[in-house]
Order: C-alpha cells, then structure tokens, then sequence
C-alpha cells in the first residue's frame, strides 16, 4: 500500500521512519507529475519542496502553527500532507484552488498569491501571539525571488526590531547549483549561534571589555569584525545578522534530516531566526530539469513522460505583443523594456535576446518598476513596463504620483487582463480599468484583436508626455473583427442598418465577437443595434456623447469590475454633455471570483450573450411600453443608470 495514501494529517508523518521519509518524497514526486501533466498547473516549484513541506509538517504543530506560503503556488505538497488528495480537478470548478484556500482547510492561513507579502503577514501573527500570550508558532516560507520584492524588506525590518518575538522564517532558495560541503560547517556554527549560552556569552564578554580601560572597546570591536567577517566567508548571511536576525543555513533543502534538525533548533529558539534551505526547482523531473527557462514553474496539460504539451493552442496575445515589441526595437532606440520577475510569462524574452542591453528586470518590486520607468522616461528613453493586470495594483501610487503627475512618456501593458479563470481571485485583472480612471492624463487602450494590439502599442509609445495603458487578455487570441466605419477614433463593427437606431453597444476589448454576437440575438428580436469599439477607453472619445444621442439605450460590456469601470466613464461622459439616454453596464461584479475556467467564470456572472441580449431585450420592451417581456431578472453583472 503507498504511503501517501496513509497520510490523512500532517500527524500521521510522525510515524514514518527516515527511509520511509525517503520513500514517500518520491511517491509524492510521482504523483505530482501525474496528476499535474492531466490538469496543468505549477509543477516546478512543487517537486523542488517535497522535502522542505515533509520537515516542516512533522517540525511544527499545523494547524496551531501556523505555516504561511508566499505567493502558495509551492503549496501542492502541503495539500497533500493535509488530507487533500484528489487533484483529479485542480484549479478547475469544483476541484482544489492552485493556491492555499481557506475555505479548503484550516491549515491555510494566507492565499492571495501576490508575492512579498508573507512576512507581513508573518509578523502581525507573530504580534497578535505575543498580545494574547499564546506559544503557538509562526512560520513563513518565502522563494529567493519573492525577497526581491521591497515589501519583504520592510517587514524584515520591524521583524528584526524584536528580538525575543519568537518567528521562523524559512527562504526558500532554488537556485540552480549550490556547493553541498558548506552545509554541514554552516549548520555547526548555526547550532552555536542560537543556543542562548552563546548569547549571554557575547553580552557578558561586551559588558566586560567596554568597562576595561582603554583597550575594552577598540578590542570588542576588533574580535566582532573578525567574527562576522569569518561567518560572511563561510556563509551567506551577512545581511540577514546585521538586521539583528539570527540565521541557520544554508541547509540543504532535500536532506530531512538536516531541515528538520535545523527547523527545529529556529522553534525552540526564542526570537526571530532565518532558515535558509536550498532546493532545486523541479527535482527528481528530467524534463523539469532540463528547461532551460524556468524548469517547469507553470504548465498545461502535458505528456507526463516527455512533459510535451499534449495539445498545441494558437497564437496568443502575449506572443503577438512579444513580436511587435521586437518590431518596435528594432525601428526605435529609444524603446526599453521592463519587468518585474517575469520576463517570459510576459512576452518580453524575444526582446531581451534582441535587445539585452534595453530590458531591465526589476526583481518582484513593481513600485520601484514604475518609478523606474519614469526615470527612463525622464532621461530621453521611452519606457514599456509589461506586467499582469493584477500586479499593477500593487503600484498605482507611483503610476499617479511618479508617472502621470511627471508627465511621463512611460507604456504600462497589461497582461492577464479581465477574468483568468482558474489562478482564482487574485489573478483575474478586472480592476485596473478601474482604478486607472482617476489618473489624469492617462490613455488606456483595449485592443480587441492581434492587429488592434500591434496598432494600439504603436499609437501608446508615440506618445511622451503622459502615461499610456494597453491591456489584453489571456490565451488564443482568436481572429480578427474587422471594423466596418469610424466615428472620431472608435471603429465601428456593425451599423444598425435604420436612421433611428434603438440599441449603441460600446463593446470594450476581446469581449467584441460576443458582443457582435448579442448584436445578432437582438436583431432577432427586432433590435436594431450599432456597435462600437472605442479602442481607447479613456478618455472617453468627444464623439460617444452626439453617438449616443442618436440611440434610445445605450450598453457597455467589459471584462472589468463594473465599479468605476468604463460603463460608469461612459455614463459620466453622457451626463456631463446633456444625453440623457438609459444606460445599461455590463461588467464584473465588485466580488472576489472563484477558480474555474473563465467561460464558466462569465457565465457565472452573466457575461454572455443570450444574458446580455436577454436583458436589453427587457430594456427596450419597457420603453416600448411592453412590460414584462423581460424572462429572467438581471443579473449581478449589469446595472441600469
């Protein structure tokens, strides 16, 4: 019988003997590959923690200690290690999230799955312990690259500033090569350095030098530069101990034993202390191992032996923008490049190898990204700072502040935009629409084809005196929707075919062929109905308004919160110009979106077209004095103004 399928609790580890540690890592490992390659997910960072989340398990006591995940996509391991083992629909409706979720399990404290943040959380736990006098402990498991990310750092800082506030950080470092030997002499002098008889040992040697005269200080001073100038040889953790933190490592992150010797000297320790393990991403997966460019961290569905994609998808809309930045390159010098830890998930890897000298990866720090480009802006160059739509949250402040109040010449493209599906809440990108109406000066651009895309970057990088947005969405990009007129700078997609039109559909981005779509349904109906892609969404163009005024009802559909999304610019636009038509938004609800596919995820919200059609259907009836005609009630994803 396979060991893991003994493991109902992390309790049930307590049992296994070391070779049956051993064992159940590999089952683990295999089980990951199969039941990953049928469903797509992060595969990488999971086979590289196997280990890490055994020792971590069998060390402390979850779900009174609390074990927190930064960013959670290395949580598959813990799943199964808490009694979640159907991994049949992962990431699917119905099946397990990709990423801790609360409402799976008590042993998942944290899943918003935005890197950095860990040990914040790491450190308000850590306080409320102390207030409340519980011993339960605090364990933060953070990736190198996420320390990357300025947020890490301030926590460390206020992490350090108390020096018996019991914490276990854990970094998590997957480096590619590290040098086994040093391990075993690092984790000696560990073992020294936090026993609390070394530690009245320093203060009492302090206190009796500083009071012997003359030589006291200048001979502390002396043998402590010694001391951390050896322990900065042998090890690498010079920056950490000059925070005031103490640190055990580097240990090597495949070895049980060692991680749980070295975890469990951090609990017992009384104070904040860094155990640094190194791992190897994608371990014990030859295929994994031998990509080259991120060994495996997010796959589709794959072939478990060959971990080839088991079926090929067309063009996508991050590869279309990934070519025409090439294009750009080449034509203009003055065209850079940014990123924030993601070079290839976002196009720009085609770029770098043009261009390598003109692409900065600015680590998970999207703050210092912007300001960054403003930077680059402001010395000559025209900046593209590619990042999915939901991490440009993390740095409106200096998108407003920096970019826009500068006038900044600097192109925000936005990846991931709209609803993803199945990464769950904290990856759909339904609020930058949003949030970026109230920045002055900026032009947002919703490209609704390959060629809209090419188009709308040439349009934003010609422009140097503010910032500019393009966003788009995720996977196959699908055809082209040719535009049939223009009306000031929206194309037209379909003419009504009357001089009194009933319906204006505003259709925003990729949702255009659905909207075409409830354009047909309607005309079914009897509907006459015009739709228009206004390309660029903000500012809303001059001609909306004397368009609108044409029409007895207008809609906007987006795939954007309808919170102060472009149906309200719209309505706003239509106000402050005197059209006093009904105006019906179609958009996302103000929730947070559980995981599935992003068809399901739209039909959940009615973002579809017979719910769109239906609905206006209902509109126009009542006007025409037909009440009733409406079959259904709205739905949370549209609103009448």
């Amino acid at each position: 019988m396979p060991l893991l399928t003994r493991i109902r609790g992390p309790r049930d580890l307590d049992r296994l003997t070391p070779a049956q540690l051993d064992q159940l890592a590999e089952e683990i490992r295999t089980f990951l590959v199969d039941a990953v390659s049928k469903t797509g997910g992060h595969l990488g960072p999971n086979l590289g923690v196997v280990e890490l989340t055994i020792a971590l398990h069998r060390v402390f006591e979850s779900p009174s200690d609390k074990i927190l995940w930064d960013t959670g996509h290395q949580s598959y391991v813990h799943k199964l290690l808490t009694g979640r083992q159907d991994f049949s629909r992962l990431k699917m409706k119905g099946g397990l999230s990709g990423y801790p979720s609360q409402a799976e399990s008590e042993h998942d404290v944290i899943e918003n799955s935005h890197a950095s943040t860990v040990l914040g959380w790491a450190d308000g736990l850590a306080k409320a312990n102390e207030i409340l006098k519980k011993d339960d402990h605090v364990v933060a498991v953070i990736g190198d690259g996420a320390l990357t990310g300025g947020m890490a750092w301030e926590a460390l800082n206020n992490i350090a500033a108390a020096k018996d506030r019991p914490l276990v950080i854990v970094v998590n470092d997957n480096e590619r090569s590290y040098a086994p030997t040093i391990g075993g002499l690092a984790n000696h002098l560990a073992t020294l350095r936090t026993t609390d008889g070394y530690e009245r040992f320093l203060a009492r040697t302090k206190e009796v030098l500083e009071r012997t005269p003359v030589v006291g200080r200048p001979l502390y001073d002396t043998l402590h530069g010694a001391k951390k100038g050896l322990k900065d040889f042998i090890a690498p953790q010079g920056m950490f101990e000059d925070l005031g933190l103490k640190y055990v490592g580097p240990i090597d992150g495949h070895d049980i034993e060692a991680l749980e010797s070295a975890l469990s000297r951090a609990k017992r320790f009384n104070g904040p202390v860094i155990v640094h393990c190194l791992t190897e991403k994608g371990r014990g997966y030859r295929p994994a191992l031998e990509d080259e460019a991120d060994r495996f961290h997010a796959v589709g569905k794959i072939h478990p032996d060959t971990g080839l994609p088991v079926a090929t998808a067309g063009a996508d809309w991050t590869s279309v923008f990934g070519e025409e930045m090439v294009a750009l390159g080449k034509e203009r010098e003055d065209v850079v490049a940014i990123t924030a830890a993601m070079l290839q998930p976002v196009g720009l890897d085609k770029f770098a190898q043009e261009f390598p000298e003109r692409v900065f990866d600015v680590g998970i720090a999207e703050q210092h990204g912007a300001v960054s480009a403003a930077g680059l802006a402001t010395g000559g160059l025209h900046p593209v700072f590619a990042v999915y739509a939901t991490f440009l949250n993390r740095a409106f402040d200096q998108v407003l502040m920096d970019v826009a109040l500068h006038k900044c010449g600097v192109t925000f493209v936005l990846d991931r935009a709209g609803v993803t599906g199945t990464d769950g809440a904290s990856h759909n990108g339904m609020w930058d629409m949003s949030i970026l109406q109230v920045v002055p000066g900026l032009r947002l651009a919703a490209p609704r084809d390959a060629d809209q895309v090419r188009a709308q970057l040439r349009e934003a990088v010609e422009v140097d005196d503010a910032p500019t947005v393009v966003r788009f969405s995720k996977g196959a990009v699908g055809p082209a929707v040719p535009a049939v007129g223009r009306v000031g700078g929206m194309d037209v997609l379909r003419e009504a075919g009357t001089e009194q039109p009933d319906v204006l559909l505003v259709s925003v981005g990729a949702l255009a062929p659905m909207c075409l779509e409830v354009a047909s349904l309607l005309e079914k109906q009897g509907i006459s109905t015009t739709v228009v892609d206004p390309r660029w969404v903000k500012p809303v163009d001059e001609q909306m308004a004397p368009l609108a005024a044409r029409h007895r009802v207008v809609v906007t559909v987006e795939d954007n919160s309808r919170a102060g999304g472009v149906g309200s610019a719209v309505s706003q636009a239509l106000r402050d110009a005197g059209v006093d038509v009904p105006l019906r938004d179609f958009g996302i609800p103000p929730q947070f979106l559980d995981h599935a596919s992003r068809a399901e995820v739209l039909a959940e919200i009615g973002l579809t077209a017979p719910d769109i059609a239906r609905q206006v259907t209902g509109l126009v009836s009542r006007l025409d004095g037909r009440e009733g005609f409406e079959a259904t009630p709205a739905k949370a994803g549209s609103r009448r103004s």
